[in-house]
């Protein structure tokens, strides 16, 4: 699978009923396309992957095939209860994803076996990424079994232990090659790529591109001045309440003309004070790439 680019990770977008939008999304998804995103990762975690029923989930992941037909890779959010997550794998086959980002199983923990186990009966399904973040902290000897799995193609890391990544890069690079995906998850990934670039991981999420997706091009592209004008008073307000990696991309998009509704219990919407301070902070970094 050919991921390239700046990653895109869109919201799931709600009516004023509070139900999936599904024109809005197409909207959204065509938008990210139009400024070159590499891939597009849908029902995932800024998809509120969590708050998605199982109709919703296959709906999102159908729109976002559909609209994309074919351009970059489109995969689906998929995890949680085993059940759960070989139900959203096989509908997200049926609905045309090319494969699928593994987020942790719910609360449940097990042994290194037992995941593994988890992640073949998955990825017996579509291409799987595992997403290490939470429960899920591998070593690098367990992340070389799991990409002997056939269809285990590359791991997200959320979690920033950059000495961990390092061994687990050299490690799976050394016993298995060099087609093995890494990517920075992390929320606002750019403000780490420095250090992920130094351990030989270019690829990253975007959550910036969801709503701006000039400005997470214009860094893609060299911008460094975005680091310190954009990017890090970005992340000063995310970590001011939980749940803000969400609940600010969609108010960008909300500041942006896009009405993609609120975010779904247990997160938040911006205070009023906080939504301000997003306003200024977008309006500077635009301004900085003359858009």
């Amino acid at each position: 699978m050919n991921l390239s680019g700046v990653l895109f990770f869109p919201v799931t977008p709600y009516d004023s009923a509070g139900a999936l939008a599904q024109d809005v999304l197409a909207e959204h998804i065509g938008r990210g396309l139009a400024h070159g995103t590499g891939g597009v990762f849908v029902a995932c975690g800024t998809g509120e992957f969590s708050a998605l029923s199982q109709s919703e989930h296959a709906r999102a992941v159908r729109v976002a095939a559909e609209t994309v037909r074919g351009a970059v890779p489109v995969l689906a959010g998929a995890g949680g209860p085993l059940g759960a997550a070989l139900e959203q794998a096989r509908t997200a086959r049926e609905a045309g994803a090319d494969g699928l980002l593994l987020m942790p199983p719910y609360l449940t923990q097990g042994t290194a076996a037992g995941f593994a186990e988890y992640v073949r009966a998955i990825a017996a399904e579509l291409p799987v990424i595992i997403y290490q973040r939470g429960s899920v902290v591998l070593d690098p000897a367990t992340v070389v079994e799991l990409a002997r799995i056939p269809g285990v193609i590359g791991l997200k890391d959320g979690l920033g232990d950059i000495d961990r990544m390092q061994r687990i890069v050299l490690a799976v690079r050394r016993e298995i090659g060099p087609d093995f995906t890494f990517f920075n998850g992390l929320p606002t990934a750019e403000l780490t790529m420095p250090a992920y670039r130094g351990i030989g991981v270019e690829l990253y999420s975007s959550a910036v591109f969801a709503f701006a997706p000039e400005i997470a091009t214009a860094y893609f592209n060299g911008d460094d001045r975005l680091i310190t004008e954009f990017y890090a008073p970005l992340v000063e307000l995310r970590s001011k309440a939980p749940g803000y990696a969400v609940a600010l991309v969609k108010a960008g998009l909300r500041l942006r003309g896009l009405d993609v509704g609120p975010v779904r219990a247990p997160l938040t919407d911006l205070t009023p004070e906080h939504l301000a301070e997003l306003d200024s902070i977008l309006k500077n970094g635009l301004a900085l790439v003359g858009a």
